[in-house]
């Protein structure tokens, strides 16, 4: 009866690819609860005989993580092909700051 393959996999690349697959895994549930898209991970076991007695074992993790959307920036066309961060058609408003006279300490309630 053959054994459990974790056994098998503990042992790879010097103990840690369990512990790597665990980590790519748990980046993979953030990134995907983030976006909403899915995402995968694969992990390939390559065998091969390395000398009349011994196989050469190599485990290799690949991920296919969800990409976060790129930020969109609004920009308004010109007759001659350019990108306005304001809209031509609409007019500026000539926004002034109030100055604070008489400022009032805020109150806070329940301190002693």
């Amino acid at each position: 009866m053959a054994k459990p393959i974790n056994e098998t996999l503990r042992h790879l690349s010097g103990g840690t690819f369990l512990d790597e697959a665990g980590e790519k895994l748990a980046e993979l549930v953030a990134a995907v609860d983030s976006t909403g898209k899915s995402g995968s991970i694969t992990l390939k076991i390559a065998v091969k005989k390395s000398t009349k007695a011994a196989m050469q074992v190599i485990g290799n993790i690949t991920m296919s993580k969800p990409q976060e959307a790129p930020d969109a920036t609004l920009m308004f066309p010109t007759p001659e092909g350019n990108l306005l961060i304001n809209d031509p058609r609409q007019q500026a408003l000539e926004l002034k700051t109030v100055p604070k006279v008489g400022a009032v300490e805020p109150i806070q309630v329940g301190a002693k």
